[in-house]
């Protein structure tokens, strides 16, 4: 959770990404029924890139520390670009990213994201 709450804060503020999905967030529309219901906002994420679907393949391509999965969920950090996978009639966003955060550093998740996002444009 400390590394997904660092990751969305860091997102939150840049330039290349258009939304954040973190019910950690304030910024989220049930933050206040997540604060209630929830220890901690857990280290799952989504967030939509500037740039359209390519800028978003890029991201997920240019990480490093993140490994390119569509089944979210283990000791490793895993991004997916989930529009591609279902297919030209999915209502998912086609710049959105999900992101499950590992045990890595959120420091060293932080600077793989702030690069891959300034690689892709954002």
């Amino acid at each position: 959770c400390d590394g997904a709450e660092r990751i969305a804060t860091f997102l939150d503020g840049h330039p290349g990404v258009v939304e954040v999905m973190y019910p950690g967030l304030a910024s989220h529309p049930q933050h206040e029924l997540a604060r209630r219901q929830m220890a901690r906002p857990g280290a799952m994420l989504s967030f939509r890139v500037r740039g359209g679907a390519a800028a978003a393949d890029r991201v997920a391509s240019g990480t490093r520390l993140f490994a390119r999965a569509t089944s979210l969920g283990g000791v490793e950090s895993l991004i997916e670009h989930r529009a591609p996978v279902e297919g030209p009639d999915t209502a998912t966003p086609d710049d959105l990213l999900r992101v499950s955060v590992g045990i890595e550093h959120p420091d060293d998740l932080v600077a793989d994201l702030e690069r891959a996002l300034a690689a892709a444009g954002g």
